[in-house]
């Protein structure tokens, strides 16, 4: 369909720019529809959270009251007397360690693979993919009689399982973004004089960085989280907050506890996800993007 130009307007760069720009604008009604469904969603999230916040403040809330009967903090008091700080930072470290080792070695393979640079990838790749189709009990349960034999500290049993538990999600998550990704951005850097590593650092790691936030963040949930691994190879000695968790849960009595063990459990994965949405808003070539070139005055050419 051709475009209407009024007699005597000059098209400019910018007039195309303006013009393409309203054309792509988001209309009304859309945006409204996008904004009810992200609050309904938001709604949905939050609901099973209520009872979580309610319960961590009572200190008795018994049948048929609709509000705890006793408010106070003696959940809180509790959980930190029965070590539920240190456990928080045994989480933290290794969820964090969990994704330091994770996404660099998903971020390599998934390369490796999307290039093509790896013998028989689809053998590779069903290896990688294995923890995911196999259980988990039976899989923690053979390794932990080659780990124990192998006289493996616990902590580092349980670092390496957990490592080779989420390279999978990291491997998928970083295929997906290196099938978008374009070599000629750094072919052309390589081209114009400058070094591998400088490469790397100026060119590749800011254009793969949403795809690598994304995989960390994968990889901090499966440390964060585990609960299975822990139990079994770590024998106790390494006490993280899901194991407080899941031994107050298995009791009778300890709601409280509980309650403020799960909300503290939450913080900060809901964290890392409120970092990442807004990092992935950045668009990571304007780091690239040259100088805006100056109009020339009238009359030049």
């Amino acid at each position: 369909m051709a475009m209407m130009i009024p007699y005597g307007q000059r098209i400019t760069p910018d007039t195309r720019e303006t013009r393409s720009r309203g054309l792509m604008r988001p209309r009304p009604l859309g945006r409204v529809v996008r904004v009810v469904l992200a609050s309904l969603l938001a709604l949905w999230f939050a609901l099973p959270l209520v009872p979580l916040l309610v319960w961590s403040v009572a200190n008795r809330w018994s049948f048929p009251a609709v509000l705890p009967t006793e408010w106070g903090l003696d959940g809180l008091m509790t959980a930190l007397e029965q070590g539920a700080a240190p456990a928080f930072g045994r989480s933290i470290v290794l969820a964090l360690a969990v994704a330091a080792i994770a996404t660099p070695l998903g971020a390599l393979a998934a390369r490796a693979l999307t290039l093509g640079r790896v013998p028989a990838p689809r053998l590779v790749s069903g290896i990688l993919l294995a923890p995911l189709a196999l259980p988990a009990f039976v899989a923690v349960m053979g390794l932990t009689i080659v780990l124990l034999r192998a006289r493996v500290p616990a902590a580092l049993a349980v670092l390496l399982l957990l490592v080779a538990a989420a390279l999978p999600y990291t491997v998928y998550t970083m295929r997906v973004a290196y099938a978008a990704h374009d070599l000629a951005f750094e072919e052309e850097a390589r081209t114009l004089g400058a070094s591998r590593w400088h490469v790397l650092w100026r060119v590749h790691l800011p254009l793969v960085a949403p795809g690598l936030a994304r995989a960390a963040f994968l990889a901090f949930l499966v440390g964060w989280s585990d609960y299975v691994v822990t139990v079994l190879v770590g024998g106790g000695t390494l006490v993280t907050l899901p194991l407080l968790v899941g031994s107050y849960a298995a009791g009778v009595g300890n709601d409280a506890i509980v309650a403020v063990l799960s909300l503290s459990a939450i913080i900060p994965p809901l964290l890392l996800l409120l970092a990442l949405g807004r990092f992935g808003r950045r668009y990571p070539a304007a780091r690239f993007a040259g100088p805006t070139p100056s109009r020339s005055p009238k009359g030049s050419p």
